[in-house]
């Protein structure tokens, strides 16, 4: 057996507990089953964002002729675009691999460890102990209970990134956030998409007037079936044939396409690493159950990231870990504040948001709401953005800031400004006593703030 202060499982956002611990002269092990770097890297964040930045330019040249400019695009290099994701990816992984080896008084094992006792894990045929773990392992693609999905080819967001042609046709399962952002990307490559969600509506995690815009502006290139729950895959000549149940009426449907791909959720991978058997306890759906402390059920154990399955983003991950790292080094209770930490989608068009949906701040506190689109501010009326918007949320009389969501062009940027006020005191006062660029779109946080009315 081979003993450890600190034990790392996971190489993404756990990479900066293991830099953490070796900077304190700890003696450390990190083990990943792979690929290194973890998902956002190999085929999460990273990878998709390269391929739908081209996606995001097609659609904007395909709607110009509102501006006034009638252009059209000629040609798409889809297998260019694809190998450009796959060689950053691999030159990324590369170069992580190379500062491993290169590391000083790290043991990296490369392989799925399983739990074998206390803090203790078997990988590779050898035995690790530690003082202290981090459980940092990610999660891996949700796969429902179709029937004949086991003798069906599919695509995940782990595979996709190996296509070289686009498909003509694709049937997408599911409707989050990874369900949209490559229903969007592959509609703009010239694929016949349509999207199978379960649920009444698109992205059900954000406001509903968000989910409501996505999908009228997804209906003008693409077939959108919300109430539709996959029941049955099976294979059809060369291509797949998808049952979906109506689930108000329980009508069924049928539906053909080139190719599958599911996009139903996630899963921990939590369940690979036995932790029952460390006396970790986890939720029914498998998540890791955590504290505000990011401390498990066990003593000296920690857990982050997709595993806990909270705000699963890198992002979110990487903020979670400077906390667990905290805890854990000097016995404190810095808790994570879930609340503040923003999320975009890059879809078409993007959305963003952070904090609470107007629902759940009503039910916790006297609200103002504030909305504005796009077009009340001049860059947004240049853009001829008509029905893009931004909602803010704030407490009543105090101008805590509760939530915001936007949708529309460069979502991701403006909810920044919203986060930052939110990390900082709180409430509107960093927003608004600040010089805002005129004309730029920033302007349109503003025009929610002299919205805001008692809600």
């Amino acid at each position: 057996m081979k003993k450890y202060d600190i034990l790392v499982i996971g190489s993404g956002s756990g990479a900066f507990i293991v830099e953490q611990a070796l900077g304190h002269g700890l003696k450390t092990a990190c083990v990943d089953k792979g690929p290194i770097g973890g998902t956002c890297l190999n085929v999460g964040c990273i990878p998709s964002k390269l391929i739908i930045q081209p996606a995001d330019r097609i659609v904007e040249i395909r709607r110009a002729e509102k501006l006034g400019i009638r252009a059209e695009v000629r040609s798409i290099d889809f297998a260019g675009i694809m190998s450009r994701a796959r060689e950053h990816v691999a030159g990324a992984r590369r170069n992580i691999t190379e500062a491993i080896d290169r590391t000083p008084g790290l043991d990296f094992y490369h392989g799925t460890g399983r739990f074998v006792g206390d803090r203790t894990l078997e990988v590779n045929g050898q035995t690790l102990r530690a003082e202290k773990v981090f459980i940092v392992s990610g999660a891996r693609p949700y796969l429902p209970p179709l029937a004949g999905l086991e003798d069906t080819a599919f695509l995940t967001n782990e595979t996709l990134l190996d296509l070289e042609t686009c498909p003509r046709s694709l049937i997408i399962v599911g409707g989050g956030y990874v369900a949209v952002e490559y229903a969007h990307f592959f509609s703009a490559m010239g694929a016949q998409v349509t999207i199978l969600q379960r649920a009444p509506r698109l992205v059900k995690a954000e406001e509903p007037e968000v989910s409501a815009l996505l999908e009228s502006e997804l209906r003008r290139r693409l077939k959108v079936l919300t109430g539709f729950e996959a029941v049955e895959v099976r294979p059809a000549g060369t291509g797949v044939r998808v049952v979906a149940r109506n689930t108000r009426t329980g009508e069924r449907t049928v539906h053909a396409a080139e190719r599958l791909l599911i996009a139903a959720g996630r899963r921990s991978n939590a369940d690979l690493l036995e932790v029952d058997r460390t006396g970790v306890k986890t939720r029914p759906d498998g998540y890791i159950i955590v504290d505000e402390y990011l401390a498990t059920s066990r003593p000296n154990i920690w857990a982050f990231g997709d595993a806990i399955g909270r705000e699963m983003y890198r992002h979110a991950a990487n903020y979670e870990a400077g906390i667990a790292w905290h805890n854990s080094a000097h016995g404190g209770h810095e808790a994570v504040d879930f609340a503040r930490i923003p999320h975009a989608i890059f879809t078409f068009p993007q959305i963003a948001s952070v904090g609470l949906g107007e629902a759940e701040a009503r039910r916790l506190h006297e609200v103002a709401v504030g909305r504005a689109q796009f077009s009340e501010v001049a860059r947004g009326k240049a853009m001829m953005e008509d029905e893009a918007f931004v909602k803010l949320i704030v407490e009543r009389g105090t101008g805590k800031i509760l939530g915001c969501h936007i949708i529309g062009p460069e979502a991701a940027i403006l909810i920044q400004e919203v986060a930052d006020a939110m990390s900082s005191l709180e409430n509107l006062t960093p927003i608004l006593a600040g010089i805002h660029v005129h004309p730029a779109l920033s302007e349109v946080i503003t025009a929610a703030i002299g919205n805001l009315r008692d809600a």
